[in-house]
């Protein structure tokens, strides 16, 4: 029954039932109130997959993690986003106190979630008990989390590998014990931050200013970070250049600064606003000063007294890797949610005389994002899940992820028409949301130079090509064709590295973009053929083969003079295979 009066216009000489049917509200429900892992084929395909035997013991609760970030978790994402944390700077007294107050939907959010979150240690140890890999389980509840809040992702998230890795490793015995108290519900309890940005310069680390002095086995640390996440936190690791090193970046080394001191007292930690941010709400961004604030270094102390070994900042970026692949299942999820919210708006609403997702125009635009959004899920959960995990791989699924989330959501925007901009509508929200994923944890050019680095230092994509390699000798038979010309493409990314590496250094960094957007399209297209056998072994379908082969004919082929205009049209004559394994209504 509508919840809505009827319209004196639906009772005019133009009108009648079946135009107020089109714009029935009742109608467009979309993602909200869905049960996400019933109605995502391809996460229930991957899950068998990964978890084998112990799928069976693994399937209901990932069912009611389904109904819980599709049900309360969305809507109190939606909640925050309209009333965002709030900074109280002085208490009455004027005293700074420094407290973001958080809504009340991100806290009932927060605590249901670390109350049955895949990662905490409890549920570990439960799933070891029943011989299952809590691997995978902790991948899936990051994938549907950020369908519902990428932010409150961060804010759960960021940086507590790293406070509790590298306190463990470095800072002193009753700091260590402080930490563990803080994080006994795990590292995604929300307590981490890392704060590296400062006005000096963001991805240019090397410029930051701020200071720690040495002062008995703790040091003071004073400065001033321009972008800080997750500032309601109690544990940040932050970078700072100790009193006499050299000033760039073998001078940085990471400090652990604790929201109080070990006497109890409150540290210099003070917040000089909140960011009035475009997007990711649910997660406090602020600027933070240090006045003095009591920091423990969290690399080996040098014996020249510098505070550090110089190689502390190399350190905290290998630890990055992990928060990159963070930031992909980010754009993943922002481009899961559009998509399925594309699906679901494009099969209510009518035009022309049909419905929306029957309009070959907007089949072939459902299709690319089907295929696409796939082939980021397969290479999102090999970084992950794969073995080895390639050092170069982050890098190049954050570089796809992330750009994926932001133009998948602007293509639900474009989808739901004046609808889809209004804020009533949810994809406006992913779409703000999803543009901070290819800035966090670094930018394209960032990126990019970090696979230059990769190979450089490292010859990462030596493994990298075995790795393709190997999915590729895993593809399914009866599409020799797709399989040969990923096969030719890989041989080709490795004459382009060649040819890269005999470059003269400027050209070289210019062309690295270029570069790294091959490596991701073939790594992507090798990655759907090995998920195509696994499909075949699976069930005997061969849905996953067709996906491959249309990402492999935008990505790979050769268009020719006619721009591949006369190819055939399996996105369309197979429609409804890619988008009933894309999605299920269930109850339809």
């Amino acid at each position: 029954m509508a919840s809505y009066l009827t319209e004196p216009f639906d009772r005019l000489p133009f009108g009648g039932a079946d135009k107020a049917r089109r714009y029935a509200t009742e109608r467009y429900q979309g993602a909200a109130g869905l049960n996400w892992y019933d109605c995502d084929p391809t996460l229930r395909f991957l899950m068998r997959r990964h978890l084998g035997d112990g799928f069976g013991w693994a399937e209901p609760r990932l069912r009611e993690l389904g109904a819980l970030m599709g049900g309360p978790v969305n809507a109190w994402a939606e909640e925050t986003d309209r009333n965002p944390p709030r900074l109280e700077k002085y208490d009455r007294w004027g005293r700074d106190i420094s407290e973001v107050v958080m809504p009340g939907s991100f806290e009932a959010s927060r605590r249901e979630l670390v109350a049955t979150s895949f990662t905490r240690p409890d549920f570990i140890a439960e799933a070891k008990a029943n011989g299952v890999d809590p691997a995978p389980l902790g991948v899936a509840w990051s994938y549907l989390l950020d369908q519902a809040d990428i932010g409150m992702a961060c804010a759960l998230g960021t940086g507590g590998d790293m406070v509790v890795g590298l306190t463990e490793l470095f800072a002193p015995d009753e700091v260590k014990e402080r930490v563990r108290e803080i994080f006994a519900a795990g590292a995604f309890s929300g307590e981490a931050a890392q704060m590296l940005t400062e006005r000096s310069g963001g991805s240019d680390l090397g410029a930051l200013e701020s200071t720690a002095t040495r002062d008995g086995d703790a040091w003071r640390l004073n400065g001033f970070k321009w972008f800080a996440s997750n500032a309601n936190g109690s544990a940040f690791v932050v970078l700072a250049k100790p009193e006499g090193a050299v000033d760039g970046v073998r001078g940085i080394a990471p400090f652990l600064v604790l929201r109080e001191r070990r006497d109890g007292a409150r540290n210099g930690v003070r917040i000089r606003r909140l960011k009035d941010k475009l997007g990711t709400r649910s997660v406090a961004s602020a600027e933070i000063e240090f006045t003095d604030a009591e920091a423990f270094l969290l690399a080996p102390a040098s014996s020249a007294g510098e505070g550090g070994d110089g190689k502390g900042l190399a350190r905290m970026m290998e630890l990055t890797n992990g928060a990159r692949l963070g930031i992909s299942m980010m754009g993943l999820g922002c481009a899961r949610r559009s998509l399925v919210e594309s699906l679901c708006y494009t099969r209510a609403r009518e035009a022309f005389g049909a419905a929306l997702d029957e309009q070959p125009l907007m089949r072939r635009k459902l299709a690319e994002m089907i295929v696409e959004t796939e082939a980021v899920q397969a290479l999102v959960f090999d970084g992950y899940l794969g073995k080895p995990r390639l050092r170069i791989g982050a890098a190049l699924i954050k570089l796809r992820a992330a750009r994926l989330g932001v133009t998948a959501a602007s293509d639900a925007i474009e989808i739901h028409g004046g609808n889809g901009y209004i804020e009533q509508w949810p994809v406006a929200r992913i779409l703000r949301d999803a543009q901070v994923n290819p800035i966090w944890e670094g930018g394209d050019n960032i990126l990019c130079l970090d696979v230059r680095r990769a190979i450089e230092r490292n010859d990462a994509h030596e493994p990298f090509l075995d790795r393709l390699t190997e999915a590729v000798a895993n593809a399914p038979g009866g599409d020799d064709a797709t399989a040969d010309l990923v096969s030719a493409r890989i041989g080709h990314v490795r004459e382009a590295i060649g040819k890269w590496r005999g470059l003269d250094r400027s050209t070289a960094e210019a062309r690295l973009y270029p570069l790294a957007q091959y490596m991701a399209d073939v790594y992507a297209a090798a990655l759907l053929l090995e998920q195509a056998s696994w499909e075949r072994a699976d069930s005997g379908a061969d849905r996953k083969a067709l996906v491959a082969r249309l990402y492999a004919r935008r990505h790979l082929a050769d268009a020719g003079p006619l721009r591949a205009i006369d190819a055939p049209a399996e996105d369309l004559d197979r429609f409804k295979d890619l988008a009933d394994g894309a999605f299920v209504h269930v109850g339809e």
